[in-house]
């Protein structure tokens, strides 16, 4: 089957980065087809018609949602109503599930073929979800291999892609070569430690974390630290927080974004939660783990949150590989214990770096490509593809 038109919507700018890629591949597989939807940038680099700005979905929080609700049903009309009319091979959701779950519903009630790109987290919380997000869509795309067999057991048609991030990062990577480029020593052992994206994770964990970092350059005279701010602002609230400890003024280098050379530069890593957990899983660094968030938050996520684990490397290798300290388990002497046994354990090291390598080639399967194969399927009715002897 020749795709002629296919609906394309995107909640965010990582969406719209898996959009473009999926976009890439169906184009060089069906040269004439056209998108519409709504997508950013690099969506609309692609060819897509984005019907409304990216950032009409992009919004967070529910005061937030609510401010906005009027907008989005608005937005959610007009687009069902535009691809009804248009009459697409398929269309595809990608990521922003609150937004997307019900237009998919409604355009597949109405005839239309759905496919849901990138799993809520419908595994670890509201997994009654479940049950609308089968009525939905004909198929759900994973990134990750335990979300495809949360969906395959409440049989909801799934395939795992794969993760276009380990596509991105290379199975092999240079210690040495990235201690060179951030101008670090290349023989001391090194920490990079990575306290968040948001104000609130500095406000959390920062100082907690310095603390941290003073006592271990204690216990390791020779002791190099590389933090990467993820942004600007969040730089200049670490610079601010560091003029508070001037016995680190010679040990700590801090550097504007660059996340992914200074923990592959790095012995270890100290990290919050999130995409960071899983990029330093695929540098191949051993971590731990150490977050906090509000109380009120804490105490409702601990009723809701149905999963043995929070962060990635270990969900996905269904096993305690990194160390996790969540709220008051994340004390300044937890932290300093745990990172003092991980700096002073190299054959551990290694072990895990080795671990981490062989999950990185779990996850490095073209993701785009099997997504696109994914696509095609469901929009010929067929099957989606099985999965071949060699991933």
């Amino acid at each position: 089957m020749t795709l002629a038109r296919v609906t394309l919507v995107a909640g965010e700018l990582s969406g719209d980065l898996l959009g473009a890629g999926l976009m890439r591949e169906l184009r060089a597989r069906h040269p004439n087809v056209e998108f519409r939807g709504i997508g950013g940038p690099c969506m609309e680099r692609e060819g897509l018609e984005s019907r409304f700005p990216l950032e009409t979905l992009s919004v967070m929080g529910l005061v937030e949602v609510l401010k906005h609700l009027p907008e989005l049903v608005r937005v959610r009309r007009t687009l069902f109503e535009e691809t009804l009319n248009w009459q697409p091979d398929v269309m595809i959701g990608i990521d922003a599930p609150d937004f997307n779950t019900g237009l998919e519903l409604k355009l597949r009630r109405a005839g239309i073929r759905t496919v849901h790109y990138v799993s809520p987290s419908v595994w670890a919380w509201r997994q009654g979800r479940v049950k609308k997000i089968a009525r939905a869509v004909d198929a759900m795309l994973t990134l990750l291999p335990f979300e495809a067999d949360f969906y395959q057991r409440h049989r909801v048609p799934v395939a795992f892609v794969g993760h276009p991030l380990a596509d991105e990062m290379p199975l092999a990577n240079d210690r040495l070569a990235a201690r060179r480029a951030l101008a670090l020593d290349e023989q001391a052992p090194l920490l990079a430690v990575l306290p968040g994206s948001r104000a609130n994770e500095i406000r959390f964990m920062g100082a907690t974390f310095l603390d941290a970092i003073e006592t271990l350059c204690q216990r390791y005279p020779a002791l190099g630290v590389v933090i990467p701010a993820a942004t600007p602002a969040r730089h200049q609230e670490l610079a601010a927080l560091l003029e508070e400890y001037p016995a680190l003024e010679e040990r700590v280098t801090l550097i504007q974004g660059r996340a992914r050379e200074a923990m592959v530069a790095s012995d270890a890593v100290l990290l919050t939660s999130g995409t960071a957990a899983l990029e330093a899983m695929l540098c191949h660094r051993a971590m731990l783990v150490a977050y906090r968030m509000a109380p009120a938050t804490h105490w409702l996520a601990k009723r809701l949150v149905r999963t043995r684990w929070i962060s990635l490397p270990n969900l996905i290798a269904q096993e305690a590989l990194v160390g996790e300290l969540i709220q008051d388990e994340a004390s300044l002497d937890a932290i300093v214990e745990q990172l003092d046994a991980l700096l002073g354990d190299a054959p551990a090291r290694a072990a895990l770096e080795q671990r981490f390598a062989e999950l990185h080639a779990t996850l490095m399967r073209d993701a785009s490509r099997r997504a696109a194969l994914a696509v095609e399927a469901v929009a010929a009715g067929r099957a989606l593809p099985e999965e071949t002897p060699n991933g």
